[in-house]
């Protein structure tokens, strides 16, 4: 079920995802371009966004395929060098689609790669986020994904916080209740 009030849960949802109608269906022509009629054949393949495809699969009306994010080529381009791949641009939400498309989908090493992806990828957006300048955080920020770069944002202001407590300011801070007294109770 989707945060309702989660902007990013809805927008992961809004990815669009390849399916596979198991079943005709009218009224639902615009699905399939390739047809003026208003209707989709059985066996037609359409991108759907990932809520409405949930929703089809569960109802047994349409299959899901692995969206391309997840396909071998990614894979084998994480594995070499994961720091480097664009996935903003292949799924800006890479990480709330894989877990939530994993269990529909029944390929059940999306979840391990899944791990493995931001375990090597965290690394580095911590690196980034405590050492980088400006103008390379600007660059490395149009790789990382929504969830990177929500948590490359906290480290960095994680960062900023330490630095200053760091560098001065009241190292302690007396309680405004210490310094008053108690009434005396007649």
């Amino acid at each position: 079920m989707a945060q309702y009030y989660d902007i990013d849960d809805i927008l992961a949802e809004d990815e669009l995802v390849p399916a596979v109608f198991q079943e005709a269906a009218n009224g639902v022509g615009l699905f399939d371009s390739s047809d003026d009629a208003n209707k989709v054949e059985q066996g037609s393949k359409v991108e759907l966004p990932f809520w409405l495809a949930r929703e089809l699969h569960l109802r047994q009306a349409a299959a899901i395929n692995v969206p391309p994010c997840y396909n071998k080529k990614t894979r084998d381009e994480i594995e070499a060098d994961a720091a480097h791949v664009d996935l903003r641009n292949r799924c800006p939400h890479f990480y709330e689609l894989g877990h939530k498309i994993a269990p529909l989908v029944g390929d059940r090493t999306i979840g391990s790669f899944l791990l493995f992806a931001f375990q090597t990828r965290y690394k580095e957006v911590l690196i980034k986020a405590h050492t980088a300048a400006m103008a390379v955080a600007a660059k490395f920020l149009t790789l990382l994904t929504k969830e990177e770069t929500k948590l490359y944002e906290a480290a960095q202001s994680s960062m900023a916080a330490f630095k200053k407590w760091r560098m001065g300011g009241p190292r302690f801070q007396k309680a405004a209740v210490l310094g008053r007294k108690r009434k005396p109770i007649d």
